[in-house]
């Protein structure tokens, strides 16, 4: 494959091809949200913009940071959704929404849902509905009995007609019930923007284009067949009360709009994002633009002439960790990783997130010069990115690659099984764990870790 992994690219080209394992198994882990169509992307600058408007959300809904991730999910589509302790976001309602406050709003909205306990509510809700149902089919097929043992074929008839209608009458309940928990959420919302002094107009923007969006497509909804409120009927619900905060004309900061900005062209470029998206932000020039034009020299153009790019953006905004990312991504391209680790470093000491994902491109720019002394720095700088992000499975092919390098076969293959886990690959995992494991010292830490892959049971198999 051209280029390296840890590109921008190369993270997204690898995450559209890489599956996770269902709404259950993503509330476990999110090393298991690699199996079921779920596109993930990892991405600091983007991970870093989304996290800063999270935060005041979860501290106004009682929520802790640290027990909530937010997964960003490579689709065109605007949407968000919560599984577990887990907000997913697609890269599609970042690109579409032009102001932080859209996208805030929809964090807020889902803060709601997690706050709410609407998840677990909503299991056992399935569990009692289930029950209804099992109960309403014994009913009908009762009077179907009685109706044969006393000759009624009217008895018959109706006792046919509660069982066929048995799971209708399911489905209808669990569809008004989860409406119920969407209109909750918008409120909590509105009072989560209300208690950290943002305006809640980016909430009806949205919903808004999802009302003009179902007017175009010139589709007919029976409102009682769907699980959320119409759109004009949530727009009705919360107008009022958005319009009497005082908060409601607030605008984002300058600073956040322009993060907003960059972030938005960096998904137009790397996902196609749409010709009219791509556009608008071509016309409206200034870093944005400068920013989306390196970037897709760097994808498309030659590694020179996006280095040059990338220099004058450095020239421009010189502690902005994220352009010194995108020279290493440019120089690790053309194959010069001594001056892409130096790059890395740099936004490394730069980056206020401290994110993981520089810190094993980081690493893997060591690793990729061949010199054993870089090559033993870029096992420390990967383990250490991991020790935060554990579920990042390519920083465990790294890891391998530079164990591989050392001559440390006994901890390259355990790491190489510790990529295939958090990917959701648990066969391949459990054999490299086994491969380990007999060059392993029994006991030890490495040697324990081995055996609980081997041993783990992936969610939904049998015990």
């Amino acid at each position: 494959m051209e280029g390296t992994l840890t590109t921008f690219a190369g993270r997204w080209a690898r995450a559209a091809r890489t599956a996770v394992a269902g709404a259950v198994a993503m509330a476990l882990s999110a090393g298991t949200a690699l199996a079921q169509g779920v596109p993930i992307v990892r991405d600091a600058e983007i991970e870093a913009l989304v996290r800063d408007y999270a935060r005041p959300i979860f501290k106004a809904a009682g929520l802790p940071e640290t027990g909530i991730q937010i997964v960003l999910v490579n689709d065109n589509s605007f949407n968000a959704f919560v599984a577990g302790r887990r907000m997913f976001i697609n890269t599609g309602a970042l690109l579409q929404s032009e102001t932080p406050n859209e996208i805030i709003g929809v964090i807020a909205h889902e803060a709601g849902h997690i706050a709410g306990g609407h998840l677990e509510r909503l299991r056992q809700q399935l569990e009692r509905a289930q029950t209804i149902a099992i109960l309403a089919s014994l009913l009908g097929a009762g009077a179907v009995a009685a109706g044969a043992a006393t000759g009624s074929s009217g008895a018959a008839r109706a006792g046919a007609g509660i069982a066929m209608g048995a799971p209708e009458m399911v489905r209808r309940s669990l569809l008004e019930y989860q409406r119920s928990e969407e209109a909750t959420a918008d409120r909590s919302a509105i009072t989560y923007l209300e208690r950290t002094g943002q305006s809640a107009k980016g909430m009806l923007t949205t919903f808004k284009r999802f009302q003009t969006a179902l007017s175009l497509s010139g589709t007919r909804v029976d409102p009682y067949q769907i699980s959320h409120p119409l759109p004009r009927d949530r727009i009705a619900n919360l107008e009022t009360l958005a319009k009497s905060s005082k908060n409601f004309d607030r605008q984002d900061p300058p600073e956040l709009q322009l993060r907003h900005d960059m972030m938005r062209a960096k998904i137009a470029v790397y996902t196609g994002g749409g010709q009219g998206a791509s556009q608008r932000i071509a016309r409206g020039g200034g870093l944005p633009a400068r920013y989306a034009d390196a970037h897709s020299t760097y994808l498309r153009g030659s590694p020179s002439a996006a280095l040059a790019k990338a220099d004058a953006l450095i020239k421009e905004q010189p502690r902005n960790a994220y352009m010194h990312e995108l020279r290493g991504d440019i120089l690790m391209r053309a194959n010069r990783p001594a001056e892409a680790a130096k790059a890395y470093q740099q936004a490394m000491q730069l980056d206020p997130s401290k994110s993981s994902i520089i810190q094993i491109a980081y690493g893997q720019a060591l690793m990729s010069t061949g010199k054993a002394d870089m090559v033993q720095q870029a096992v420390q700088q990967i383990e250490q990115g991991l020790r935060r992000d554990k579920e990042n499975f390519i920083g465990y092919r790294y890891l391998a690659q530079a164990y591989g390098q050392l001559g440390d076969v006994a901890d390259a293959e355990l790491a190489t099984a510790e990529g295939h886990f958090y990917s959701g690959e648990y066969q391949d995992a459990k054999i490299f764990a086994m491969r380990a494991q007999t060059k392993l010292k029994r006991g030890t830490p490495a040697w324990l870790r081995a055996d609980d892959i081997i041993k783990y049971k992936p969610p939904g198999k049998k015990k």
